[in-house]
């Protein structure tokens, strides 16, 4: 499946999500998108941006190490079903708003949680979607220059 179509559906989920158990979850799969377009445009993506993509795919890694509270849903991670990137521009673009949108949702449970662990899950987590974000930022960064240079 198309990563767009995986990333409308995570934000559509993360939006609807109702209770913290979701949000955690839909922050997770979110994480894991970034791993999987990641490492897809670090095999498949232009040479340009390889070696940027792969330190998003390691970013989300780190990121998905504590998941005590988070159990993806009947329909399992999301992520594994990415079978192709036809628009890596809109692709970043779109993973940067989620991991934003992510973060914000993140942070509402985490300023309501009276568990400790789960606090702490939550500002790794946000951490972890805002250097995601940064490093999505700058790949969009590489491309639009490089399609600059090719214009020129």
């Amino acid at each position: 499946m198309d990563a767009v179509r995986l990333i409308a559906a995570t934000r559509q989920a993360l939006a609807l999500s109702a209770d913290v158990a979701q949000i955690v979850t839909e922050a997770w799969q979110a994480q894991a998108l970034a791993v999987a377009v990641g490492s897809h445009l670090a095999v498949s993506g232009p040479p340009a941006v390889r070696s940027e993509a792969l330190g998003l795919s390691e970013v989300g890694t780190r990121a998905g190490g504590s998941r005590h509270h988070t159990v993806p849903r009947a329909g399992g991670v999301r992520a594994a079903q990415l079978s192709a990137i036809d628009d890596p521009r809109r692709t970043l673009d779109d993973l940067g708003a989620l991991l934003g949108e992510a973060g914000v949702a993140l942070v509402g449970v985490a300023v309501t949680a009276e568990d400790e662990a789960l606090y702490w899950q939550c500002m790794e987590a946000i951490d972890a979607a805002d250097e995601s974000g940064d490093r999505v930022a700058a790949i969009l960064r590489t491309l639009a220059m490089r399609e600059r240079g090719s214009l020129a």
